[in-house]
Parts: structure tokens; C-alpha cells; sequence
């Protein structure tokens, strides 16, 4: 059997980034196992319609689990077709049923479906792992569906939000992102059983004098494998499938990309409002001992990145798939699509413990709020002053002016003198009382109906996994 150590080339997946239970998914011994359990169902539905016989079927069976890749490998290295080692190494374990394994079948009807169940595998994990995130997810909405802060756009201070609402906008994207993988997940199709170029030929000839149609063969088999057949297929199934599944992934990495590029930005000092979790021994830094760096986030970023590629590459494979097919799609669909999932498994087990472990430091939260919220807060002592007989326009005036001012303080690292200077001008003052006007510009209550919606989205996202 070839075998792997450090002295060659790994890829991460194999053990770097990835649980272990999608790993076994995409293994070489659960795809061997998957093909062994096709044959054994086409035999079986074979010995139905009294083209087998049931002492064969039994001996398929009963060595269904006992794969041998060691052997396999040997074979193939003499005769170089991956599938027919493995038909070769399953017949010299049953000699009676081997000679009629694969019986009618051409390779893309034993491989696609293996390629089918495993997609809805990988596919059942990667819902279990955004459903845990999105639980933890909903909790820190809730539970910070009032804390005010400050909204940033063009990463520029804009006015004040929540830190329940911003997160509940990460929650509707995860929840879409659900949606969408729970609707491919359940239009997942194998290819089912159609021969060389999609047809049943070989299935209608060899159950000419059985009663059986190809079509019941095929119904009969799928069943056995609990997954639908495509309608019409060509040798393969259909290569949109494969685009459709890794789409669906990729849109949840962007998601998850978007949650981790802003929490990295609200690390980075300037800003401090949040952190992702660091161990006591963590080291963040080989030359510089005090850094904290968000090496987690970084991490998503960086995978989530490379599954966006994916979706070009099974875009070509579903558009170039000439007439009834091209085998120049098979090498890399044995690399981006186990790839795929355990990128998009990783980032998501990531993502999880960023949820649950996410702390946000109420200082800075509060100092950038003091700081910059004013600014928009400036909005509602305008209104009161018009209210109460003042000139709109020369107002807003007045409020321009004091505003560069207290912009150009901020620059030179004093405080915001903004709320100050307005109290102080007389064409503010003979209109709005200075402790009217403190209290108009505390911007931590000027959040509209961000709680509410925050704690709506909260209760979509429990209502939706329940």
C-alpha cells in the first residue's frame, strides 16, 4: 500500500485544517467502501429481477466492507483504470459473485453516485456546523441587541448602531447561506443507472426476457442507496450539480469572510471595541511578545479566499462538458471538491469558537461612541432647534463650522470639543438650553429600532433551525 510521511509533500487538509469526520467523507477507504455498497445494491436488485443468483449476493455482502486498497493499488499499476482494479480486487475475494459485479454497468454509473452520497454527506455536515454557529450566534444578539456603538461607513465614523444589530446583519447572511445549502443538499441526484452515454442500453438488453425495464432496475437500486436519480443524464450526471454544491459553500464563506475581516478591523487598536479569543499561552508573534494578533480571523480570510476559487473551475467543467462527456473534468474534481468542504468545514468550526469566545470591550466601545457619536447626534439638536424657531440653514451652517473644528482637535489627539463649542455659540444657545442639548448629543440612544430588529433576527434564526 503507498504510504505517506513528513519526508513528502501533505497536503494541509490531511491533517492541518478539517475535522476528522469530514476527512473520513472524502477518504479513499469510505469511497472504496461506497463502491462496494453500489455494486452490492445493483446485484441485489439484479437477483430480484432473476438475473443473479441470491448465494452471489450473499458473498458480495458479506465481503462488502473487506476493501484492500493495498491490492487494489496493485492492480492498477498493471492495468491503469482506478475502477476496474477495484472490481478486480472485490471479484478475488467472492469467486463466487465476482464474475457478476458491475453487471451492465459502465464506470460513471458506480462512481457518480459514490460522488452523489458523498456530496450529501459532506453537505449534512457542513448544515450541522452552520446550525451550531448560527445557535451562538443568535445568543450574542440577543444579549447584545442594546449595547450602543459606534456604525462605521467607508470605515469612517457614521452614525451609532448596535452590536446586536451588527451581528444579527452577519446572522441573516448565515441564515440565507442555510437556506440556499439546505436547498442543494435536498436536490442532490446521483446519476442512477444509464450506461455509457445516458441511454440504459445495456440495461434494457441484458433484461430483455427478465420483465424488468431499465427503468425499475434503476428505481430499485436507488432506493437501496436512499438517493434520487437525475431524470436524463449523459454518462455523467449532470456537472451543474457539482457547480451548484460548491457554490453554495462559497456563499458561506463569504459570509463568514465578511464576519472575520470586520472583527479584524474592530481589533486593530485604533478602533479595540473587539477581540477573538487568545490563550494564555498563545503566542502572537515570534519578533514582537506583546502582540495579540487575530490570527483566527486571519485564518478564515485566508481559506474562505481560496474556496471562492473553486466555483470558476466547476463553472468550466459543467459549460465544457462536451456532447455526452469529457474526461477533463475528473482530475480536478478528485482535488477542489473534498477540498472545498473541508476548507468551508474548517472555517466553520473557526467561526464557532470566534462566536462563542468573541469578547467586546466596553471602553473603547464606549470612548469611540463619546467621540465620534456626537457628530451624528448633531442631527437631533438641529431638529430641536428648528423646532424651537431657528433658521435651518444657518444652523446647519453653525454646526459645519464647529464640526471642522472639532475634527481638526481629534486629529491633533485632543478631546472632541464639539458638544462644547455648539452649548457655548448664542445661535444655539438662545434656542436649546445647554442641558437639553447635552442630552441631545449623547448619541447612545440614538439607535432607532436597532434593538428590536436585532432581537427579531434573533428569533427568524432559532424559528428557522427548530
Amino acid at each position: 500500500m503507498t504510504t505517506f510521511t513528513h519526508e513528502t509533500y501533505l497536503s494541509p487538509l490531511t491533517w492541518r485544517y478539517g475535522s476528522d469526520a469530514m476527512r473520513g467523507v472524502w477518504s479513499e477507504a469510505q469511497k472504496r467502501r461506497l463502491l462496494r455498497w453500489v455494486w452490492v445494491a445493483l446485484a441485489e436488485a439484479q437477483c430480484e429481477a432473476g438475473l443473479v443468483t441470491a448465494e452471489q449476493v450473499a458473498e458480495l455482502r458479506a465481503h462488502q466492507d473487506h476493501i484492500d486498497i493495498e491490492r487494489a493499488e496493485a492492480i492498477e499499476r498493471e492495468i491503469r483504470h482506478d475502477l476496474m482494479a477495484e472490481i478486480r480486487t472485490f471479484a478475488e475475494q467472492c469467486p463466487v459473485g465476482g464474475p457478476i459485479i458491475h453487471l451492465g454497468a459502465t464506470s460513471m454509473d458506480v462512481l457518480d453516485n459514490v460522488d452523489a452520497l458523498r456530496l450529501r454527506d459532506g453537505l449534512d455536515l457542513i448544515l450541522a456546523g452552520l446550525e451550531k454557529t448560527l445557535t451562538a450566534l443568535a445568543e450574542r444578539i440577543d444579549a447584545e441587541a442594546d449595547t450602543a456603538a459606534m456604525a462605521f461607513t467607508h470605515i469612517q465614523p457614521a452614525e451609532p448602531t448596535t452590536v446586536g444589530y451588527r451581528l444579527a446583519q452577519y446572522g441573516q447572511d448565515l441564515l440565507g447561506d442555510w437556506e440556499e445549502l439546505r436547498r442543494v443538499r435536498e436536490g442532490i441526484r446521483g446519476k442512477g443507472l444509464k450506461g455509457a452515454v445516458g441511454t440504459s442500453a445495456s440495461y434494457t438488453q441484458l433484461l430483455a426476457e427478465s420483465g424488468w425495464s431499465a427503468r425499475r432496475l434503476e428505481d430499485a437500486v436507488m432506493e437501496k442507496l436512499g438517493i434520487r436519480p437525475f431524470l436524463v443524464a449523459t454518462q455523467t450526471y449532470p456537472r451543474k450539480q457539482d457547480w451548484l454544491v460548491v457554490n453554495a459553500l462559497a456563499g458561506l464563506c463569504a459570509s463568514l469572510h465578511k464576519f472575520a475581516f470586520d472583527l479584524r478591523i474592530l481589533q486593530s487598536p485604533p478602533f479595540g471595541e473587539w477581540s477573538e479569543p487568545f490563550g494564555a499561552k498563545q503566542v502572537g508573534s515570534s519578533a514582537m511578545p506583546f502582540k495579540r494578533n487575530p490570527i483566527a480571523a486571519e485564518n478564515i480570510d485566508s481559506l474562505t479566499r481560496l474556496v471562492a476559487a473553486f466555483p470558476r473551475t466547476a463553472w468550466d467543467n459543467a459549460a465544457l462538458s462536451l456532447l455526452e462527456r469529457t474526461l477533463d473534468d475528473s482530475a480536478n474534481r478528485r482535488l477542489f471538491l473534498p477540498e472545498a468542504f473541508l476548507l468551508t468545514d474548517e472555517v466553520l468550526g473557526r467561526a464557532l469558537k470566534l462566536v462563542e469566545g468573541l469578547s467586546i470591550w466596553p471602553g473603547p466601545t464606549v470612548r469611540n461612541l463619546r467621540e465620534y457619536g456626537v457628530f451624528a447626534a448633531t442631527e437631533r439638536l438641529l431638529m430641536e432647534a428648528v423646532k424651537a424657531g431657528g433658521d435651518r440653514q444657518e444652523l446647519h451652517e453653525v454646526i459645519r463650522e464647529h464640526s471642522l473644528v472639532a475634527w481638526q482637535a481629534l486629529q491633533a489627539g485632543e478631546p472632541n470639543p464639539l458638544a462644547g463649542n455648539l452649548l457655548a455659540d448664542p445661535r444655539v444657545s438662545r434656542l436649546v438650553d445647554a442641558e437639553t442639548g447635552l442630552r441631545l448629543l449623547d448619541a447612545s440612544d440614538y439607535v432607532g429600532d436597532a434593538p428590536q430588529r436585532a432581537r427579531e433576527m434573533a428569533g427568524v434564526i432559532r424559528a428557522a433551525l427548530e
